[in-house]
């Protein structure tokens, strides 16, 4: 028996993921500037840093991240061409967040059978989120673990890298009292909290191809609505004239909206955020009303309709707030920074997290509806 046969005896088809790589490599060279070298298919990817030499003191920014449970639901419909749109929009929208212009990334995919077409169509998913990014997908890697994953399972993961000139990084020391904080609007769920999703249509018995009649489409639809990508476009904003006005960003994932935003506030410093200047979409009501919970209890979980904030000098903010608008971002304002606060946090406030000692931020009010 040849080694090859063996190793097809043992589940790994070879040919299945050479057929793979033809498949994406059109949409992976999208997304390859003249930066990108040797094209696809390498050990490894190469990127030309010399441009960098134009910058006084380069700093580079590294992600890392995946899609979670998001994918049990992409598997179940067997619909594979949006969850690569997530992957981006959870990788490269962290790398913005100091103030970074993503470079390049990377993705893995862990299969337990290589179908060319599925593997291809979320590789071509990420590759036009990295184009609409400006991100170069530099190189991936495709691996088959038969016997450890179900023929149909997969799970996603990818890095990325950006540069950012040292005294334009984006943090909490930038941070002032009196700046406003600016929510940009979500697209929904995005992929966070998607095993308390799971959770709740089980308990209501609820199938995926099943109407979801107050949305207007099914719930697998309603669910795999993809991430909204925001880093091309706050690039944008940070080179533009308001850009200086932009004292820290915060992309609000796991942990939900107070523990995101308390992570790029100095420590000392409070924020509300006033419940009323929004109202979350359908979605996440209706999961509240199949759960019985209110969307108060889920703020720690799901970003209820603001997927980024950004925290910015008090005077500039409707300025700032118009520039997002126009780049086709929805932004309003819904608190305000104070610093040196010498009394306690009390119940309800978020005081920093993910191990960041930072800021105190607590929501206020009721929602709108």
């Amino acid at each position: 028996m040849s080694a090859n046969s063996s190793y097809a005896a043992a589940g790994v088809d070879t040919a299945a993921g050479d057929l793979a790589v033809e498949l994406m490599k059109e949409a992976v060279g999208r997304t390859h500037g003249p930066s990108v070298l040797g094209g696809v298919g390498g050990f490894a990817g190469l990127f030309d840093l010399s441009f960098a030499k134009g910058y006084t003191r380069p700093l580079l920014a590294t992600s890392t991240d995946g899609v979670g449970t998001k994918i049990a639901i992409a598997q179940a419909l067997d619909v594979h061409d949006t969850i690569g749109q997530d992957l981006v929009g959870m990788v490269v929208d962290d790398i913005v967040v100091v103030g970074a212009k993503p470079l390049f990334m990377t993705d893995y995919i862990a299969c337990g059978r290589v179908v060319p077409e599925r593997i291809a169509s979320i590789v071509t998913g990420i590759a036009r989120a990295c184009e609409a990014t400006g991100t170069a997908l530099v190189g991936g890697e495709t691996a088959e673990h038969p016997g450890l994953m179900g023929v149909d399972d997969y799970d996603v993961a990818g890095a990325a890298v950006g540069i950012v000139e040292a005294d334009r990084a984006l943090g909490a020391e930038r941070v002032a009292d009196g700046d406003a904080v600016i929510a940009i609007a979500s697209s929904g769920l995005h992929s966070n909290g998607f095993s308390l999703v799971r959770h709740i249509l089980r308990e209501a018995g609820l199938g995926y191809t099943d109407a979801a009649p107050e949305l207007g489409t099914t719930w697998g639809e309603a669910l795999l609505e993809p991430t909204r990508l925001y880093s091309g476009l706050l690039v944008r904003l940070l080179e533009g004239p308001h850009g200086e006005a932009v004292h820290a960003l915060s992309h609000v994932t796991g942990g939900g909206i107070a523990a995101n935003l308390a992570r790029v506030l100095p420590r000392g410093s409070r924020a509300e955020v006033d419940r009323s200047t929004w109202s979350p979409q359908p979605v996440f009501r209706v999961l509240n009303e199949l759960a019985g919970t209110t969307l108060e209890s889920t703020e720690g979980t799901w970003n209820l309709g603001i997927g980024f904030f950004a925290v910015v000098t008090g005077s500039e903010a409707s300025a700032v707030i118009s520039e997002l608008d126009t780049l086709g971002l929805p932004a309003w304002q819904v608190g305000t920074v104070s610093l040196d606060i010498a009394a306690p946090v009390g119940e309800g406030w978020e005081q920093g997290a993910k191990g960041v000692d930072g800021g105190a931020v607590r929501l206020v009010g009721r929602y709108a509806e």
